[in-house]
């Protein structure tokens, strides 16, 4: 057995038991892949994958123990690869993020500005998606370290801290009745065209459960996974806005003289975690810890070093 045969299997589960993409991916053919694979269990004397004459059909019992262990073969292969960058390369090489568009466009720009003056030979590679996206680059290994808000905590194979707070506010054109009424409800927002994330972006969910818990269908007339986007269309006069406050900060910082307004909503839709996050069971070089603590001052390297051992919960923080 050999290295190449665990990444074909490992591909293969990734791609839903599709060996033609899995051979697109791994840059190989896809009866190499099949032959690769057939080898692999003729010598463990079991098949890791039931058939359906030449298609995977799904995985077998033994299979999934077997996969187990790829993955955790793979994974210690990968943290090698890392341990010997750290010790050869020294404070150089690529730090790899996956995070959400707000992350990446309202929250990151300082620490990954104090990286690049702190580690100078050290280049920033920036991979953009959903929180789900994000949580699959780290557990593939595109990603060193993860940022986001939502679903990331759900995924066993990560180990996740909390890094900070945040509410979502209202974006009112100045004008609106709106701006002037000093207790906002849910019904007043209920009433009006909204625009908001999607679903699966920066806390969604704490809004739908709110208008839900009140029996409110709220009137979403444009969904948007960048917080730019729901400013320019509140601006056109399309609706108000709901949006991440650190997202609104220009135009807090323009009070009196922006041509919109926020109200802070977390009173109403409660506080948000955004979360870092890393593979569990990675080797993580000096400057991914570095990183990890220019995010937040709750976050240090004793503490994730601590947290990606397994000794430390949220309570802790």
């Amino acid at each position: 057995m050999n290295l190449h045969q665990f990444r074909f299997v490992q591909e293969a589960v990734r791609r839903d038991l599709n060996l033609t993409e899995a051979a697109k991916a791994l840059h190989t053919s896809q009866p190499g892949v099949s032959k690769a694979i057939i080898e692999l269990e003729d010598e463990l004397g079991i098949e890791i994958f039931s058939r359906h004459g030449k298609r995977l059909k799904r995985v077998t019992e033994p299979g999934q123990e077997v996969i187990k262990s790829i993955n955790v073969i793979l994974r210690e292969v990968g943290n090698l690869k890392r341990i010997g960058e750290q010790h050869c390369m020294g404070d150089s090489g690529t730090l790899s993020i996956a995070t959400t568009h707000t992350q990446a466009r309202y929250v990151l720009p300082e620490p990954v500005a104090k990286l690049r003056r702190a580690f100078p030979k050290v280049s920033v590679s920036l991979h953009q998606g959903s929180p789900d996206q994000v949580a699959r680059m780290l557990i593939d290994e595109i990603a060193d370290i993860g940022m986001a808000t939502e679903s990331i905590a759900n995924y066993p194979e990560l180990v996740t801290l909390p890094c900070y707070e945040w509410q979502h506010v209202l974006v009112l054109p100045a004008g609106h009745p709106l701006c002037g009424k000093e207790h906002i409800t849910l019904e007043d927002i209920a009433t009006e065209p909204l625009i908001t994330y999607h679903p699966s972006y920066t806390g969604r969910t704490r809004i739908d459960h709110a208008f839900a818990n009140r029996k409110l269908e709220p009137r979403i007339v444009l969904e948007a996974i960048d917080s730019d986007v729901i400013k320019t269309y509140v601006r056109l006069g399309l609706g108000i806005g709901i949006a991440a406050e650190m997202s609104v900060r220009d135009v807090q910082e323009q009070s009196g003289v922006s041509d919109l307004v926020v109200r802070p909503l977390g009173q109403l839709f409660g506080q948000n975690v955004a979360r870092v996050a890393f593979k569990r069971g990675a080797y993580l070089r000096q400057f991914v810890f570095s990183f990890a603590e220019m995010l937040s001052s709750r976050l240090d390297r004793h503490l994730v070093a601590r947290a990606m051992e397994g000794q430390v919960n949220d309570y802790e923080l």
